[in-house]
């Protein structure tokens, strides 16, 4: 029986104006992720602090600087190749700030329910 790789992620629940920041993944080789709406977010790195991670991440795939205020839940899901364990965080842009899509296809501000 062989165990699945488990991959550690951050995703920023970013807020502004009382709407929630979502953007939509390009098109990937799997199908299961391609094109999917999503917080962003991604990988922690080794010696990165979760924090540390949403914010580097969301300056390389957004181009801009992020507060992180606080931890809101993590959520465990599994894919059919790999265990993710996502933290979520709640975050607002710095003054200021414009979204760029460096990695993603199209975003959303998507009022809070």
């Amino acid at each position: 029986m062989s165990t699945l790789k488990t991959i550690q992620v951050v995703a920023a629940v970013i807020v502004r104006d009382g709407k929630i920041l979502c953007v939509q993944r390009a098109e990937h080789e799997r199908e299961y992720v391609s094109l999917k709406w999503e917080f962003p977010g991604g990988k922690v790195e080794d010696g990165e602090s979760r924090e540390e991670a949403l914010v580097r991440e969301i300056r390389e795939e957004l181009a801009v600087d992020i507060e992180v205020s606080q931890f809101l839940m993590t959520v465990e899901h599994t894919y059919p190749d790999f265990q993710l364990t996502m933290h979520v965080f709640k975050c607002s842009l710095l003054e200021g700030e414009d979204v760029v899509l460096n990695e993603h296809v199209d975003m959303k501000w998507l009022p809070v329910a």
